[in-house]
This record gives C-alpha cells, sequence and structure tokens, in this order.
C-alpha cells in the first residue's frame, strides 16, 4: 500500500497481480477501471498482454460503477468493518471465506432469495418444529449460517 501512488507504482501492481493469478488470469476478459492519470499505457499493456480488454470508465459517469461499489459496500458492512485484519493472509482468508458465504448461503433480494450457486429453493420442511436448527459460525461469529440437522 502507498499513500501516494503515482503511474509506475501502479503498473508494478499490476504485474504482480498478474503473476500472482497465474494461470487464472486466462480466466478474465475485462479490466474495468477509472479515468485517474496514474493508470496509465503501460498499465494497460500489463493486462493487453493477458488478452484482457481494459474498459476506462465514462467521463462524469459516477453511477458507471454502482453494481461493483454495492457488493463491495456490502463486504465491508457483513464483514471487514467487524473485524481487524491482521496481514495479507489473513485478508485473503477472510475474503475467501465471505465469498463462499456470499454466493453459498446468503439470500440475494434479485434472485428470490436465492444464493447465486443455488438453481432452486432446499425443500420446505412439512414440520419444522420437529427438527433441529443448526448454526455455523462464519468468520468467528461475524456471520452466522442456519440450517436444519438432518
Amino acid at each position: 500500500m502507498t499513500a501516494h501512488p503515482t503511474g509506475p507504482w501502479t503498473v508494478q501492481q499490476a504485474r504482480n497481480l498478474a503473476v500472482e493469478l497465474g494461470v487464472r488470469v486466462g480466466s478474465l476478459r475485462f479490466l474495468l477501471r477509472n479515468r485517474d492519470a496514474k493508470y496509465t499505457e503501460p498499465f494497460d499493456a500489463v493486462f493487453a498482454a493477458d488478452d484482457i480488454q481494459v474498459v476506462r470508465t465514462a467521463p462524469r459517469a459516477p453511477r458507471m460503477t454502482a453494481h461493483c461499489e454495492r457488493v463491495i459496500g456490502t463486504l465491508l458492512r457483513e464483514s471487514l468493518d467487524h473485524l481487524l485484519i491482521w496481514n495479507e493472509t489473513h485478508a485473503r482468508q477472510v475474503l475467501d471465506t465471505y465469498a463462499q458465504h456470499y454466493n453459498g448461503h446468503r439470500p440475494h433480494q434479485a434472485r428470490g432469495q436465492l444464493p447465486p450457486l443455488l438453481q432452486e429453493h432446499p425443500t420446505s420442511m412439512v414440520d419444522p418444529s420437529t427438527h433441529r436448527v443448526l448454526r455455523t459460525r462464519i468468520l468467528s461469529g461475524v456471520i452466522n449460517e442456519y440450517r436444519y440437522a438432518a
């Protein structure tokens, strides 16, 4: 991290990301970025070398990245605002755990309260009072997932 990012610094960060992603970089098609002056031609060239198309946001279009900002806000409110991150390894573990929860268990209004990785709602219980509810603590209890016991 740096307090004052420059063009060469962002290029180096892009290179670091490309190396870290390794073979997974092939699954990426687009990089959406704003028009800040620190994103120079060499920055775009790092991604172009991996056949990633760099798409710049439109000038003076603050709502263009609204969906991305919504997901980031959800991530902050539901997990990162409640945790003290110790280092990069811890940050990656927290983000991976949250991504699994977000995609596999957390209900989404746009999908009729269905998580993204599920195709249909689980079958409902005939008499829920006869089954125990199990709680799974996620991220040391910051998030809780609930399921009926088998």
